[in-house]
C-alpha cells in the first residue's frame, strides 16, 4: 500500500511538471508570439532593414547631431547586462558630484542655456540606468544644438520633437515623454530628405 501511494504521488508530480513546467510556458510563449510578437522579441527597432536598438532600452548618443537621453548609471553606459541604479541618497556627495558633472556637460553642449532651464532628467540617471525616454522639456532644450549641427531650421526640429511626444497613458497615468531612439531615427529621415 505504501508503494502504491508513493507511485501515485510521483505520477502526480510528473504530471504537474509537464503541465505547469513545460505546457504553461509553451502556451505563454505561443500567446506572446501570436498576439504580441514585437514586444515578445524585445521591441526591436529597425532602420534600413538593420536592427539598431530597442524601444525599451536607452542608448548613448554622443554626436551633437543627435538628441541625448538620460545619463546612465550602468558601466559602460546603457549596459543592459548590468541594469542598476547608483543608489546614491539625496545628500550623498557622489550624487551631487555626478549631477554637477552632468550639468556642466549639458551646459557646454547647449550654449545659451541657463542651469535653471535644464530638466532633471538630463542630469540624473534613471533607476534602471537604461531609460529610453526623456521629458519633452529635455528634448526641446536640445533643439537649437541639433538643428545647428544638422543644418536644419529650428522650427523643423521643434516640430519633429512635438510629433514624437507621447502623452499620458489613458490621459492620466505617467508623464509625457519622448523616445530618444525613435526621435533620432526620425531626425535621420528628415536630414536625408
Amino acid at each position: 500500500m505504501r508503494l502504491k501511494v508513493i507511485w501515485s504521488a510521483l505520477r502526480l508530480v510528473l504530471l504537474f511538471v509537464v503541465v505547469l513546467g513545460l505546457g504553461y510556458n509553451l502556451l505563454m510563449v505561443g500567446i506572446g508570439e501570436a498576439a504580441f510578437s514585437g514586444q515578445a522579441n524585445g521591441s526591436m527597432v529597425t532602420y534600413h532593414g538593420r536592427v539598431v536598438g530597442s524601444r525599451l532600452i536607452g542608448q548613448q548618443f554622443t554626436s551633437p547631431r543627435f538628441f541625448e537621453g538620460r545619463p546612465s548609471a550602468t558601466s559602460p553606459p546603457y549596459n543592459a547586462a548590468s541594469s542598476a541604479a547608483s543608489n546614491y541618497g539625496p545628500t550623498n556627495p557622489a550624487l551631487l558630484r555626478e549631477i554637477r558633472t552632468n550639468l556642466a556637460a549639458v551646459l557646454a553642449e547647449n550654449p545659451g542655456v541657463k542651469p535653471t532651464q535644464v530638466p532633471p532628467d538630463l542630469v540624473e540617471s534613471s533607476a534602471s540606468g537604461l531609460d529610453p525616454d526623456i521629458s519633452p522639456a529635455a528634448a526641446y532644450l536640445q533643439v537649437p544644438r541639433v538643428a545647428k549641427a544638422n543644418h536644419l531650421p529650428v522650427g523643423a526640429v521643434r516640430n519633429l520633437v512635438a510629433g514624437h511626444v507621447t502623452g499620458r497613458f489613458l490621459g492620466i497615468y505617467g508623464a509625457p515623454h519622448v523616445n530618444v531612439l525613435e526621435l533620432n531615427l526620425a531626425l535621420l529621415k528628415l536630414v536625408n530628405q
